[in-house]
């Protein structure tokens, strides 16, 4: 934390809340700033403050961001009630209470976020707006160029419609009956990219998250992580923040 940092900002790191939450408990009067009431907003606060949300301490720990290679078969949980491996099994040598930004389904691979600065994955999870994520996709089938626009256009789903910013085609196979198609989404509802090719009846054979804004896979293997640098931390905020001003 900076020398003083804006209440509200500092209940939303510490991932208990959003910000928008953390500013209506302090106006609630559900917050103390060293066993004082504080419903003021804007209030400043120290690293050496007692802060209290709801009668419970909050604990000051080092902000921490990393990056993990999500190999298939892992679960974007911090636990799984069938005993299968969660994302911070890979992570095993982190002492932060660290926590995945979003998930990626338990059969999709690559780039997974994690944190323990709640104000950042909420800035990156933004329900209306979102960074820009890049996925690889194998499908069964060969959509022809009209199906394919829809995914542009959108696709129905239960109730969500399903859209892409964009796509390419990166490969044919016509002996297969396959297509490996690049596509990118700014929005991220759950099995997003499976559901959206179901649909159009091409459903995924495989699927890999190979980018998610400024960040890449470059140097890393399925199931390898590495710290954020200060200078990738700061890109992904002003590209959120940007996006949600927008």
């Amino acid at each position: 934390m900076a020398n003083s940092e804006r209440l509200q900002k500092v209940i939303a790191q510490s991932g208990i809340t959003s910000r928008r939450k953390a500013e209506q408990l302090i106006l609630e009067g559900k917050v103390k700033v060293n066993d004082r009431v504080v419903t003021e907003m804007g209030t400043k606060v120290n690293r050496d403050d007692k802060i209290e949300v709801n009668g419970v301490q909050l604990e000051k720990e080092l902000l921490v961001y990393y990056m993990l290679y999500k190999p298939r078969g892992v679960i974007s949980s911090l636990s799984d009630e069938k005993g299968r491996k969660v994302v911070t099994d890979l992570l095993g040598e982190v002492p932060e209470r660290i926590f995945p930004v979003g998930r990626l389904d338990y059969d999709t691979s690559g780039i997974l976020l994690l944190t323990n600065d709640g104000e950042f994955a909420n800035l990156l999870m933004h329900p209306k707006y979102g960074v820009d994520k890049v996925y690889v996709a194998k499908i069964k089938g060969i959509p022809n160029k009209i199906e394919l626009a829809q995914l542009k256009k959108g696709v129905k789903s239960d109730k969500d419609n399903l859209k892409a910013v964009g796509y390419t085609v990166l490969s044919v196979d016509k002996q297969k009956n396959t297509m490996i198609l690049e596509i990118t989404l700014r929005e991220g509802k759950n099995r997003h990219v499976r559901r959206m090719m179901e649909q159009l009846g091409y459903p995924v054979m495989k699927l890999m998250r190979e980018k998610y804004g400024t960040l890449t896979l470059q140097g890393l293997q399925p199931g390898n992580y590495r710290p954020l640098t200060p200078h990738e931390i700061k890109q992904m905020r002003n590209m959120a923040a940007t996006i949600v001003k927008e």
